[in-house]
């Protein structure tokens, strides 16, 4: 009998383990992404059955992808879903089997702490290939790219109003319910990890600090970043891609800084939907400079002041060259700015190196452990856009 304990290099053991034996590859996996697709497809399994969760939530929270489910359909996989899912178990014919911890997705198969087991004893394998053939008898009925296109539309429109607290409960879950235990993913928490894209969106400019005791809820409320970041009327955003997360961050004084206090995850910017109209102008005349939207949605900002935020100064002291991606870039090339506090003068955002978005997921996460969160409620109640 061969078992084996894993607590790393997931992505590793499944790749091998597709080597092996790619003749009929079964999943049970509550998140999955869209990363972590491609990579088992590349290996080109013959058949595929997938379960999996279809709550709307999980897709418009990011910690799981329709985009994922897509690519399934599209190489002919059978995806069936189950409500509050938690199991997750791969299958290899009957050559191997992997029961984890980890979800498919590349932060839980490459970087999260996740804990299991890889086996090829027989009868372990058989007694998972029946567990696994029980729950999809009860899982319902196949997923279907109708499913896709109207869980995409309902998931999308969700976030073009900014992924309102208060709207949540029409992000249905559409799995099978098979008497698990409930298990609600409301206060799930954003998932950053598996974004390709981070920015810091810089509020203010140079001529107008606010002070860093400022109240975080204050500053939300003036910007509107809890629905949209702005950019300059003569510069249109096409660089930010769907599902890049935007941190917040505001230009202070006393001292000179720059705190980031918020993050939410962007929409890529599209012409007319995403500019600024003459009611927009009433509300905000600042607007008139600043009138191309980056929409944001599921935002989340620490509480109190923006002193609880995170330095910028500090992220750059720690991180020097490898804070931003063009910084870093030329640091590996051997030209160019290499001086992070250079490289963010005169923008309106800053791109993060992978190395800086990881730091500063970190980083905002403490603090949202030592001041708390804006509560969604208090958010709900300011203004959001009819879209």
């Amino acid at each position: 009998m061969t078992i084996r304990l894993v607590d790393e290099g997931w992505d590793k053991e499944i790749i091998q383990a597709l080597e092996v034996d790619s003749s009929n590859l079964l999943i049970i996996s509550p998140f999955i992404k869209t990363n972590a697709v491609e990579r088992i497809l590349s290996l080109q399994p013959s058949k595929i059955q997938v379960i999996t969760r279809f709550n709307l939530a999980d897709f418009s929270a990011g910690v799981s992808d329709i985009a994922a489910l897509r690519k399934l359909l599209n190489a002919k996989a059978r995806i069936r879903g189950v409500r509050n899912l938690h199991a997750k178990l791969y299958l290899f014919g009957v050559s191997r089997t992997i029961i984890t911890s980890a979800n498919l997705t590349e932060a839980a198969l490459s970087r999260n702490h996740e804990l299991g087991l890889v086996t090829e004893d027989s009868e372990i394998i058989a007694k998972c290939r029946a567990y696994f053939r029980s729950l999809w008898k009860r899982a319902g009925k196949d997923l279907t790219y109708d499913n896709i296109n109207d869980w995409t539309e309902t998931v999308t429109k969700h976030h073009l109003r900014g992924g309102r607290p208060n709207e949540s409960s029409g992000l249905k879950d559409f799995g099978r319910d098979v008497g698990m235990a409930y298990s609600s993913s409301d206060h799930m928490p954003m998932s950053v990890a598996d974004a390709t894209q981070a920015f810091i969106k810089l509020l203010g400019k140079a001529d107008n600090r606010v002070p860093i005791t400022s109240s975080t809820i204050q500053e939300i409320e003036n910007s509107d970043c809890h629905w949209a970041v702005c950019y300059p009327t003569n510069k249109r955003p096409r660089s930010v891609r769907d599902g890049a997360v935007i941190f917040m961050g505001r230009l202070t004084r006393n001292p000179n800084d720059i705190q980031v206090f918020g993050r939410a995850i962007g929409i890529r910017y599209e012409q007319g939907r995403d500019d600024a109209t003459e009611a927009d102008f009433a509300r905000r005349s600042w607007m008139k400079d600043w009138s191309r939207f980056i929409r944001v949605h599921d935002a989340e900002f620490v509480a109190g002041t923006l002193e609880n935020g995170v330095s910028l100064k500090e992220m750059m002291d720690s991180l020097k060259s490898q804070t931003f991606a063009s910084t870093q870039r030329n640091a590996i090339l051997g030209k160019g700015n290499t001086n992070p506090r250079t490289a963010y003068s005169q923008q309106p955002a800053v791109k993060l190196s992978n190395d800086g978005k990881l730091w500063l997921c970190e980083q905002l996460e403490a603090k949202f452990e030592a001041h708390g969160k804006i509560p969604q409620n208090t958010l709900g109640g300011l203004y959001w856009p009819d879209y």
